[in-house]
């Protein structure tokens, strides 16, 4: 499988595996796991077919770690991202003093007067380093990166999450946290 073709399924997969799995007839259980043979079937009737090794390939290398198999790589559910209700299982944990968030120039103003929203998905989702925020503001035009207080936000009760892939989920962000 060709760079280009792992990007193709790799978004297909991020498409059913966290908005709309009912696009192949797939079923996903509470916490958003699929069975990958069944995946591996239904992706073959609706024309985007892969192997498993394939499948095991794209899960090791995507860059941002966004699908993770159970032990025995029957089951396979997107880390996180997901707009459709499931539950990640995921505990509440102190985050570190500071996260970043990248969004484009555009949303900028929207979110200096509400905050950050969490919109479709299931959860805000905020990086440890700035790096990582640029590569995610960069993804809507020009990237800015805010700077969130959480270590003060988790003082005052927010709670926050860490997913499998490391990236740090909260409800939401009240603008006051955030800085330029």
């Amino acid at each position: 499988m060709n760079e280009q073709q792992k990007k193709k399924t790799s978004k297909f997969l991020s498409y059913v595996l966290r908005h709309h799995p009912e696009l192949i007839n797939l079923n996903l259980d509470e916490n958003g796991w699929a069975n990958v043979d069944e995946l591996i079937t239904k992706s073959a009737n609706d024309s985007q077919g892969f192997t498993f090794e394939e499948l095991d390939e794209i899960v090791q290398t995507n860059d941002k770690k966004r699908f993770i198999f159970n032990e025995d790589k029957t089951r396979i559910r997107a880390n996180q991202g997901h707009s459709i209700g499931i539950d990640l299982a995921l505990k509440p944990q102190q985050p570190p003093e500071f996260l970043y968030h990248g969004t484009a120039q555009s949303n900028i103003e929207s979110i200096l007067e509400k905050g950050i929203e969490k919109r479709s998905r299931q959860y805000v989702h905020l990086s440890q380093d700035k790096e990582t925020a640029t590569k995610v503001g960069m993804r809507h035009g020009k990237p800015i990166i805010l700077t969130i207080r959480t270590g003060e936000m988790f003082e005052r009760g927010i709670e926050f999450y860490l997913s499998d892939n490391e990236v740090w989920l909260t409800d939401f962000v009240d603008a006051k946290y955030l800085s330029r």
